[in-house]
């Protein structure tokens, strides 16, 4: 099946019970077994839930793996690829990367004896700086966030398979939409599902998707041990907004490149950062590995101050200032004190994540009102 297809048919048949064609919300806890282990495949809701599995073939499906795994957010779904590994082991890290994992990292799985090296990887040969015997993971976003940056996820993976060490790749700002990591060599595939998946701000849940067995039973093993699932209504809402995302990517990338050339293009303008720009450091990569550039935009002012921006941040009307992305609507948004606040500030301006930028998720309304937002907004 071609990808819009699958979106709206992968995983998902017909209930046998009644015939609805959407998949139901299987809201219990337990199922009832004829006896001690004589059941029809579920025994208890953390374990198994058949609209979970839904969703969880679904995402395999979309991502060309063969395993989807399910979490309660996406910090639970990264939460849960960590605990694959032990003391001492090292993870080696994009420095540009949301501020929820930055602080899940260096916060809590450091106190537990995992290592964890940050370096930029635009230049893919970068992460050799840090292998070594202990390495046991390599951790990107592509593009990431809220930098835009683009990694070469080939060149990464020859790397860490030359090196037997498990690639794990955030694919939440591209979506499987525009790009699918297994595809390119990576091992493990993360999203925040809250966003581009789910796509209309209503739901938080978050998925790993792998094509490895063994790999995938671990994740399993996790997922039941440790419990951090999501419910059967957050697996419906999900499984509805797969079957839009190929229609809502394809006017996030048209209304994405219109607000990103109408910035680009402002006089209170300075730098515009998203991938789709010929002259974008790793555009030819963006290009190979992505089927389109996304509606992820970063920007600053010339007057490059925190006063500026608080009154551009404050004074859009259809761009909403609030967390999160990926929802049909547009969302405007100030990393450093916002999505980014974990990390210290000094690390935050070494990868150009200044006081003063803005974060824009571009919805799906039209785009003409969108750049007439900004235009009044920017002034």
């Amino acid at each position: 099946m071609k990808l819009g297809t699958k979106l709206i048919h992968a995983g998902v048949e017909p209930d046998p019970s009644t015939g609805a064609i959407m998949t139901p919300i299987f809201q219990t806890s337990t199922y009832v077994q004829a006896a001690p282990g004589d059941h029809k495949g579920y025994e208890y809701a953390r374990t198994q839930n058949p609209t979970r599995d839904a969703l969880q073939k679904a995402l395999a499906a979309i991502e060309n793996g063969t395993h989807g795994i399910c979490f309660g957010s996406g910090l639970a779904a990264t939460d849960a690829v960590l605990k694959l590994l032990a003391p001492g082991d090292e993870v080696v890290a994009s420095s540009d990367l949301y501020g929820g994992t930055f602080r899940i990292f260096t916060k809590v799985f450091a106190k537990y004896g995992i290592n964890f090296h940050f370096t930029d990887l635009r230049d893919a040969e970068a992460v050799r700086t840090h292998l070594n015997a202990r390495t046991k993971m390599i951790w990107i976003e592509t593009p990431t966030n809220p930098m835009l940056n683009i990694i070469d996820i080939a060149a990464v993976a020859a790397i860490a398979k030359e090196k037997n060490i498990l690639l794990a790749v955030d694919n939440t700002f591209a979506s499987p939409y525009l790009q699918n990591p297994l595809d390119l060599g990576a091992h493990i595939v993360v999203h925040s599902a809250t966003k581009y998946l789910g796509g209309h701000s209503d739901v938080v849940h978050g998925a790993v998707i792998v094509k490895d067995e063994a790999l995938a039973q671990q994740l399993y093993f996790i997922q039941n041990s440790c419990g951090a699932v999501p419910g059967p209504q957050d697996c419906f809402l999900v499984l509805r907004g797969l079957k839009t995302l190929h229609v809502r990517m394809q006017r996030h990338c048209e209304n994405g490149e219109t607000v990103a050339r109408f910035l680009r293009q402002h006089p209170k303008v300075d730098k515009v950062y998203w991938c789709g720009f010929e002259d974008h450091p790793n555009h030819a990569i963006a290009k190979k590995q992505m089927r389109g550039f996304g509606g992820m935009i970063s920007f600053t002012l010339k007057d490059d101050n925190i006063a500026a921006a608080l009154k551009v941040l404050s004074g859009t009307k259809l761009f909403s200032l609030a967390e999160s992305l990926g929802g049909v609507e547009s969302l405007i948004g100030h990393p450093a004190s916002m999505t980014h606040a974990s990390i210290p500030r000094e690390d935050r301006l070494k990868n150009g994540l200044t006081d003063s930028l803005i974060r824009l998720s571009v919805g799906i309304e039209d785009a003409a009102d969108l750049t007439e937002d900004l235009k009044k907004a920017i002034g």
